[in-house]
């Protein structure tokens, strides 16, 4: 249990030490795994660490394809945006991935309501990827930890933060906070997708690290 002042309290399972970042779509076999990966990227490029100041990203899909290798066409996109691709395997979305998460940003309305319907006080730390977006860029960075408190302190305040936000700044449409699946769709889509999801994480591992993207 982990306290965040204002009357929020957000439950996740990571030991004192580590912030779990889970990203969730449906089989983990596209739109999550492109999530995660360019995450991790973004975050080596601007905290320089291997270990991402305690930040541990991960995916898994409601109907995950376990054991499965992410598309090959999420492979590529990957690759464009000179992420790495390799060694990953599908994962099904289980009770104890949400248990131990932090921080749970889905693909879509439906991921998130499904995630929230598992349980584990989870509503208050799950968002849509867009949604996160669209929250994060509301608050000021000023409001923050500053990075040299670490990571971790700057990434629970965020998520106190978005969760407070959440009732008052709402989308200007229902598919605005969505990411439309690719799954079997040719590569342009896998792109248009891939831009989507990149721009889309810009801004929140700006807030997170407090570092910009480099130009």
């Amino acid at each position: 249990m982990r306290g965040i002042g204002t009357g929020i309290t957000v439950t996740g399972g990571s030991p004192n030490g580590s912030f779990r970042i889970l990203y969730v779509s449906t089989g983990n076999v596209c739109r999550s795994p492109i999530t995660e990966r360019l995450t991790r990227h973004a975050l080596a490029d601007r905290l320089g660490d291997p270990l991402w100041g305690g930040l541990i990203v991960e995916s898994a899909g409601t109907w995950g394809h376990e054991g499965a290798p992410m598309e090959a066409n999420a492979a590529t996109v990957l690759t464009d945006f000179g992420a790495d691709p390799s060694g990953f395997v599908g994962r099904e979305l289980l009770d104890d991935h949400v248990i131990r998460a932090d921080l749970v940003l889905t693909a879509t309305r439906d991921h998130r309501a499904q995630v929230i319907s598992m349980g584990h006080s989870a509503g208050l730390r799950t968002f849509t990827l867009k949604e996160f977006t669209r929250l994060v860029r509301a608050i000021d960075p000023a409001t923050l930890p500053p990075l040299r408190d670490g990571v971790i302190e700057r990434a629970v305040a965020l998520v106190r933060a978005a969760a407070a936000l959440r009732g008052w700044l709402l989308a200007p449409t229902a598919e605005a906070d969505e990411v439309f699946d690719p799954y079997g769709a040719p590569l342009p889509f896998f792109r248009s997708i891939g831009d989507e999801i990149n721009e889309a994480l810009d801004p929140v591992v700006t807030a997170l690290t407090g570092v910009p993207a480099r130009t």
